[in-house]
């Protein structure tokens, strides 16, 4: 499951590292939600960003509501899932993200927000897929959903998925379309822990209406009670 992560990057560093030109202004964004419109490069248009929803409604099933659009998809299964095949095989994307958010539960009502980064805390792009549907008046949508695949043994300590971070290289096999689908498989894979870090980050990132950069600083971790402890 991956749902929060941020992109706290400017424009102009997003341009410059996906060699990709983004149309109007950019937002750092620091607790992306699903439902948000956020930055993606298609592989239809590989030398752009576009801008699209965060939740799929899929190809055969269209106008669902919101509620019923899926943020996920499990890498390993969804080459086969009639949810999510045909965008595998046509309509896949990458997102880009400097960070994403997980909850380490503490207790039975308790749970603690960490921020997973890249060690260079550069940004990187998820994989995913997207789709176009029609609303309610009439209006062409675009929406995307993130990949997730297990998790390693950084990530694993908290939640049992992750998203599938790309590497450079795979980023282009994944946005080529000639690429096979035994290729693409093989991109979404758990990512390497040694290339990552993370840390406890503040409880107001729980709050999809909060969204500063106090919520990517690093804050002393709480006890399985919710108070703040002097040593993580």
């Amino acid at each position: 499951m991956c749902g929060r992560y941020s992109l706290a990057k400017s424009k102009i560093e997003l341009e410059e590292r996906f060699q990709a030109e983004m149309p109007g202004e950019f937002n750092p964004r620091y607790n992306v939600a699903p439902t948000q419109l956020m930055p993606v490069i298609t592989s239809d248009s590989p030398q752009g960003f576009s801008h699209f929803y965060w939740g799929i409604t899929p190809e055969f099933s269209k106008n669902k509501p919101v509620s019923q659009k899926f943020i996920n998809a499990r890498g390993e299964t969804i080459s086969e899932k009639a949810s999510f095949k045909s965008a595998f095989q046509k309509r896949r994307c990458i997102i880009p993200a400097d960070g994403f958010y997980e909850w380490k539960q503490l207790g039975k009502k308790s749970k603690s927000p960490y921020r997973f980064v890249l060690e260079n805390e550069k940004p990187f792009a998820f994989a995913g897929i997207w789709e176009e549907y029609e609303n309610e008046e009439g209006e062409n949508k675009h929406t995307f959903l993130i990949i997730t695949t297990e998790a390693n043994n950084m990530v694993s300590d908290i939640h049992d998925r992750m998203p599938v971070i790309l590497t450079q290289e795979s980023e282009k096999i994944w946005l080529n379309p000639n690429t096979d689908s035994e290729q693409l498989k093989n991109c979404l894979l758990p990512f390497d822990q040694a290339l990552m870090i993370s840390y406890p980050v503040s409880p107001m990132v729980n709050q999809v209406g909060n969204d500063n950069p106090a919520l990517i600083k690093k804050t002393s971790p709480m006890d399985q009670f919710g108070n703040y402890t002097l040593f993580g």
